[in-house]
Formats: C-alpha cells, structure tokens, sequence
C-alpha cells in the first residue's frame, strides 16, 4: 500500500521529499558527530596543539552559538521552501517570475550551505580538546614514529679563529657579572649563563681554568643534546674527561700489544640544521682552530633558508678478489658467466647465505689478461661492511669453483675494490655512501659571518678547487680540505681512520644564484662509514656517535650508517665554507698565527 501511494504521487512531490529527507538526514549525522573524542583522535596531534592555542588565546573568539542557530533556520526554511513548490509545482512552473524567485533563493540557500554550514560543527570545545590530546599523541605515536621538530638557532656567536681582527676587540662575556663573580658560581649557574646567552661558550677559558671549563661545557653540551634526543638521554657520560680506558674491551677487537693509549681532545660543531633538524658533531683533532672554523661555517649554513640538505644516491661496500684462470679465454668466459643474470642469482644466494644484513647488489668483474678482478657490491647495514663483504666473497669464489675447477684465489683482496688507497674506481663508481649535500647561504650571511663576498668565494673555489687541483692531476681531490674534517669525525665516532683516503674523496662547487646568495655543495661518493662494529662499541666514540643519535643499529637496517654519512658530509661542507672564506679574505694565516700558538709558559 505504500509503495502504491508512492506511485501516485507526482514527480515533482516525489522529488521534494527525497531532497527533504536527504538533507534532514545529513544534519542529523553532522550533529551528532561533532565535538567527540572520537573526531579529536582523527586530527592530528600538531592540529589539536594549533586549536587548543587558538581557543585559549586572550583575542576575541567566534560566536559559534549564532552559527548553530543559523544552520537551523536556514536549513528549516529551504526544506519549507522545497515542499511548497513540491506541492504547488504546476502553478510555479507555469509562472516564470515565481520560478525564477525560487531559483534564486535557492541559490543563496547553497551558498550559505557551501560557506558556513560546516563550521560549527567543526568547532571542539577547549574542554574536549585537552581531555583527548593525551589520546591522540598516544594514537599518533604508536602509528608513526614522529620527525624531529626542535631546531636549534644558528650559534650566538662566531668563534674567534674565524675573525682575528675582530675577535680582540669583543668583549669577554654580554654579562655584568665579573670574572671573580663568575668563579665564585657553581657550574650550572654558569652553564646557564651560557645557555641564556649571557656567555660565550667558546670563552669560558678566559674566566675558569681549562679544567673546569670542560666540566661546565659538557653541562651545556648535554643541555642542548637532551632537548633533541630526550631528557634522560646522556649523552656525553662515556666521553671520559680523564684517563681512562677499559683495556679488556680493546683486547681481541681493537689493538694487541697495548702500552697506553694516545688522548685526543673532542670539540663539538653545532647546531647545524641537515635535513631540517639540528645536529652537533663531535670532531678529535690535536689541529687548532679546525673545530672553531668548521664552527663558523656551521653557523653560516644553518643561517640560511634551509639549511643544509644531503641525499644518499648509492650505498655498497665493495670487494675485489684478483681470480686467476689458465687462459684469457676462461677469464673472458667467467666474466660472461657472472654477468648472466641467472647466475648472478646464484652467487647473491652463496653470498647472502653467510651474512644476516648483508645484500649482494652487483658484481662488476674485471679482465687483465688472465686475471679477473671480481668487484662484488654489497649492502651491509648499520656496519661499515669490511668483514660481512669479504666472507661474503669467499662464499661466492667456492660457487664459481664448481663451474670453473680451475680457478685460483690469488688474493682475497685484488686492489679493486679499492680501500684505503685513492683510485679513479671509488671516484667514479663509488664506495661505501655516495653522498651529495648542499645549501644555499644569504649574500649577507657571507658578509657577516664569512667576512667576505659571494663573487669572491666564488672566484678562489674555481681558481683554487677546480683548476689547481686538475693541474696537479688530483683524483677525488677537488676541495679545499675534506680529508681534515672527514679524519677528526672518523676519530671521534670509531671509524676506520685509514679510510680517511677514499672517504675523503669530495668535489665543492660554489656558484652565485640569481639572488645575489651564494650556492655551495660537496659531493663525496665514497665514504665509508658504520654505527656498530670496531671501534663504534669503545665507550668513548659510542658516546660519540649518540650524541649525533645514531649510535648502534638503526630501526630500519642501514639507516643509522646512512645518517652518519650525511653528517660527515655536513660537516665537510661547513669546513669547505669556511676555509675558503679565510682564503678569499686574505685572513687564513693570521687566524692561525693568533689562536693556534700558545704563550710561551712562564718559568
């Protein structure tokens, strides 16, 4: 009987109550779906932080009460309106003026609905929005792992071996405190003087003796390092301040016949903003003024727009073993062999059978005469790759052995791979990381804290860089000193410091931008780096590698390794920054001759 009474009634009838219905039905849903805790768990934590800080601002807030009450009588009046016409369509629509009125009252009744109708129910009360946000961080957490979002401003002041004439004439601290009142604080009183920016960090040797200015740095340091990566994060407790070395952890790992060992005092870069989070990186070197340098150039980049940006385009740790056939046809004929992708496929699972992490990548095989120089790549983690490729690669020969009986093993490493040695091959077809970073500096940033001008640096890096380093026949060498920061980071984090050769492989590139800014980058495409194995697990570089926040393996498998790459890579470019800058200012030996000389000690 309905679906009958349904069917007598006309279209126009029919229509108005469809349209009725349908649009009681989404103000019904619209109103009792708003200000739940279950729409605030759907809204991200950054969105409630933003609308808590709105709502609870001392400024006028909306009325959204008017708005509620709008919604009713907009929405009561344009379905009265669609019944009446429902019901009286045949006059209307034989009355073009009467058509026309409803057209466009229509029209305003859609306009209202398109721009204000949601509003208020998007509204949360301050109430529903404090009581949910611990729900949604939590939420949020368990389901993402959240991006670092604390970025520390560039450093309050350039340090002085960056500005030898200008540096004499500063003043010792911003502070009215005297030197004797400074003495007289205990340390975290002046650490805070340093933090609140009442200090310079880098003169604290000016007021406290060398001693106690350590002590003070470190509760400074740790300040700035807990804020990145958590409060009870310490950092720095294993980076000893006196002698001390456990010699049973050095035993079977590090060094055999031990006497001692050689301290290197650690300095710490930073802030510098990579890839859009601070990063302090702690540099071993006995050079003066290379932490105080690369400081400076630090500063100059994380004064930019951006900052500095870095990307990994390839990661392998490589080896070659040197094969020996009894003919240059059989050395041809296994080269071929390896190259077919299926039995590639072999020697990837002979590989991969020795190693959890280790991935065989490719293999690039070699011929001189009868030897054959196998260049396996491999993926190795979290860990630099040395041990993991090289038994990795005895795996592979035992394969190749039983295709070609008549194989010989001449050396497990055949001088390809290549390490610890500069060659075109690393150069080109990379080792380790390939890293490219870059930045963009302000034209006044070079003036201010560079000390010179953009068509300058941009001059010395082309004369000095590029046609001076093609001049001496250089291979990976096109830079002003990569090899100085890439050592002192190696020491501190427990790299190989021998790797320094390939790792340091770098060309800088400068270029002026159409602003006037200048452009730098620094692309080094074999650094050989890892977070776990060697000398990562001594307690001093592992102290290290943490205060960068990639000690041990990573959540992900390699990317612990990777980061640390783009940190090196960082650093490298703040130093090219700056020692370039002291090169085109004319002011590199009269930094060093007035910050690297000690007084002569008094007897």
């Amino acid at each position: 009987a309905f679906v009958s009474n349904l069917d007598s009634l006309p279209s126009t009838q029919l229509y108005g109550i469809i349209v009725g219905l349908t649009v009681l039905i989404s103000f019904t849903l619209l109103a009792g779906g708003g200000g739940g805790v279950v729409d605030v768990v759907g809204v991200s934590p950054i969105m409630v932080e933003k609308k808590v800080s709105a709502n609870s601002s001392a400024g006028p807030q909306p009325k959204w009460f008017v708005l509620k009450w709008l919604n009713v009588i907009f929405v009561a009046a344009f379905l009265l309106s669609v019944i009446h016409f429902s019901w009286h369509a045949q006059t209307y629509l034989n009355d073009s003026s009467s058509s026309l009125y409803f057209l466009v009252g229509w029209s305003l009744f859609l306009c209202y609905f398109f721009g204000f109708f949601g509003i208020s129910f998007v509204d949360i009360t301050d109430e529903d929005l404090v009581s949910s946000n611990s729900s949604a961080s939590a939420v949020s957490e368990t389901t993402t792992k959240p991006k670092k979002s604390v970025l520390h401003p560039p450093a309050a002041s350039a340090p002085v071996c960056s500005d030898p004439v200008s540096s004499s004439s500063r003043a010792t601290t911003n502070t009215t405190t005297s030197k004797d009142d400074i003495k007289a604080m205990d340390n975290d009183a002046i650490a805070q003087l340093v933090l609140t920016g009442q200090m310079k960090d880098h003169e604290l040797e000016k007021v406290l003796d060398a001693f106690r200015a350590v002590d003070v740095r470190r509760i400074i340091m740790q300040d700035r390092l807990s804020s990145l990566l958590g409060k009870d994060t310490h950092c720095l407790k294993n980076l000893p301040v006196g002698p001390s070395l456990d010699y049973a952890q050095v035993h079977g790992a590090n060094c055999e016949i031990v006497v001692g060992y050689v301290p290197l005092p650690v300095g710490m870069v930073g802030p510098l903003t990579l890839n859009d989070e601070s990063v302090y990186i702690p540099m071993a070197t006995t050079e003066g003024c290379l932490v105080a340098s690369t400081q400076r150039g630090a500063k100059a980049i994380s004064q930019g727009k951006l900052g500095a940006v870095a990307t990994i385009v390839r990661d392998g740790i490589t080896r070659a073993p040197c094969l020996r056939m009894n003919s240059a046809k059989e050395a041809a004929l296994l080269k071929l062999w390896c190259e077919t992708p299926i039995h590639f496929a072999s020697m990837k699972a002979a590989f991969e059978s020795t190693t959890s992490f280790g991935k065989l990548k490719g293999c690039n095989p070699t011929i001189a005469g009868r030897n054959i120089y196998l260049r396996l790549i491999c993926f190795s983690g979290d860990a630099m790759g040395m041990n993991m490729v090289s038994k990795g690669s005895l795996a592979v020969i035992d394969l190749l052995r039983l295709q070609f009986p008549s194989l010989q093993l001449v050396a497990l490493s055949g001088n390809m791979c290549t390490d610890k040695k500069a060659a075109a091959t690393n150069w080109l077809e990379g080792r380790g990381k390939s890293v490219v970073v870059e930045a963009i500096i302000p034209q006044k940033v070079v003036r201010a804290t560079l000390k010179t001008t953009v068509a300058k640096m941009v001059h010395t890096n082309l004369h000095k860089n590029l046609i001076g380093s093609a001049m001496a026949g250089t291979i990976g060498g096109f830079n002003a000193h990569a090899s100085n920061i890439v050592t002192a980071v190696f020491l501190a984090t427990g790299q190989d410091p021998a790797q320094n050769v390939e790792s340091s492989n770098c060309i800088t590139l400068l270029e002026e931008t159409e602003d006037g800014d200048l452009w730098i980058s620094c692309t080094m495409p074999s650094l050989e780096v890892g977070t776990v194995g060697g000398g990562t697990s001594l307690p001093a570089q592992a102290a290290c590698l943490k205060a960068i926040g990639v000690q041990g393996g990573g959540v992900v498998p390699g990317a612990n390794a990777r980061k640390l790459a783009t940190v090196v890579a960082a650093a490298t470019m703040a130093g090219e920054l700056s020692l370039l800058a002291a090169l085109a200012a004319n002011t590199l030996v009269q930094a060093h001759m007035k910050h690297n000389r000690k007084a002569p000690s008094k007897k």
